[in-house]
This record gives structure tokens, C-alpha cells and sequence, in this order.
């Protein structure tokens, strides 16, 4: 779902993720003209942001 909103929204995928600056950045990049520089931000916040939460979930059950 949050790869799709990378196309269509950047800054909403990005938004997300809950990472605020990397958002506002996103903005920027959407509105100035940039689409695909945005969708590409987009893109790797989304995917590390991925990666975060599979490693939690190692993590997670690791402890146990």
C-alpha cells in the first residue's frame, strides 16, 4: 500500500512512515517540479522504513 501512495502521493507515503522531516523534504521535492525525485525519496523512506520494522520483529522475537 505505501509503495503505491510512492507514485501517487510521495509526501503522504512519506508521512506515513511518521518521519516529519524526511516529509517536509518530500514536499519540496514534489511541488518544486521534481515528481520523480520525490517518488524516489519516497521510495527509499518507505523501504528503510520497512526494514526498521522487520528487524523490530527479529528483534522482538529474539527476546523471547
Amino acid at each position: 500500500m505505501l509503495f503505491f501512495l510512492c507514485v501517487l502521493l510521495p509526501p503522504l507515503a512519506v508521512l506515513l512512515t511518521g518521519r516529519i522531516g524526511s516529509f517536509f523534504l518530500s514536499i519540496l521535492l514534489t511541488i518544486f517540479g521534481f515528481w520523480i525525485g520525490g517518488m524516489i525519496h519516497a521510495f527509499f523512506v518507505v523501504s528503510d522504513y520497512k526494514n526498521e520494522q522487520r528487524i523490530r520483529k527479529i528483534a522482538h522475537d529474539l527476546r523471547q
